[in-house]
C-alpha cells in the first residue's frame, strides 16, 4: 500500500488562496495586493490557450540552464495532453505525461502558469521522494520553479501561504 500523501490537501488549499490573489490583482487592473500588512506587487502570471502552448511553455522551462543544473530530470522529456473533466490537472510519472484540463465550464483554470510549475515540480522528483508526492521536497521544488520563473513577489506569496495552511516545506 502507497503511503499516504499527508500534506496533499494543504497544499491545493495554499494553492486555490494564491490564485485567488493573482485573480483578483488581474481582474481590478493593477498588480499590487496587501500581504500582511504590506503591499506586494505580483508579477504577470502566464495563460495558456492550448495543450501546444502548454507542451511549448514546459519544454522551455526544462530547458533552462538553472532548471537543468539543479535537477536531473529536467533532460528527461514531459508530454503534456488534454485531461477529461475540469477537477484537476495531474502528472503520470510512469510516461511523464502531464494532463491538463481545458477550457470546460467556461474556466480554463488548469491553463497557467503556477499549475504547470506545479506539474513540473513533480516531474523534476527523483524516483525517491515518489513516496510524498506533495512532501517537504516536493514544495521546495515548486516554490525555486516559481522563484525563478515567475518571480521571487509570487515565490514569497506562495511560501508564506503554504505556511500559514501548515505545509511542510523541506
Amino acid at each position: 500500500m502507497p503511503a499516504r500523501d499527508a500534506q496533499r490537501a494543504r497544499v491545493y488549499d495554499a494553492e486555490q488562496l494564491v490564485r485567488g490573489m493573482f485573480d483578483r490583482a488581474g481582474e481590478a487592473g493593477h498588480r499590487t495586493v496587501e500581504f500582511h500588512g504590506s503591499l506586494l506587487t505580483l508579477p504577470v502570471e502566464r495563460r495558456f490557450a492550448s495543450v501546444e502552448s502548454v507542451q511549448t511553455y514546459a519544454d522551455r522551462v526544462l530547458a533552462l540552464n538553472w532548471v537543468r543544473a539543479q535537477w536531473d530530470r529536467a533532460s528527461a522529456p514531459i508530454r503534456v495532453r488534454s485531461r477529461a473533466g475540469s477537477a484537476a490537472a495531474h502528472y503520470d510519472p510512469a510516461g511523464a505525461v502531464l494532463a491538463v484540463p481545458l477550457h470546460t465550464g467556461g474556466t480554463g483554470w488548469a491553463l497557467r502558469e503556477l499549475v504547470v510549475l506545479h506539474e513540473l515540480a513533480h516531474h523534476l522528483a527523483p524516483e525517491a521522494d515518489a513516496a510524498a508526492p506533495h512532501g517537504p521536497e516536493f514544495c521546495s521544488r515548486y516554490l525555486e520553479l516559481v522563484d525563478g520563473v515567475i518571480g521571487p513577489e509570487a515565490a514569497l506569496l506562495l511560501r508564506a501561504t503554504m505556511l500559514g495552511c501548515g505545509v511542510r516545506i523541506g
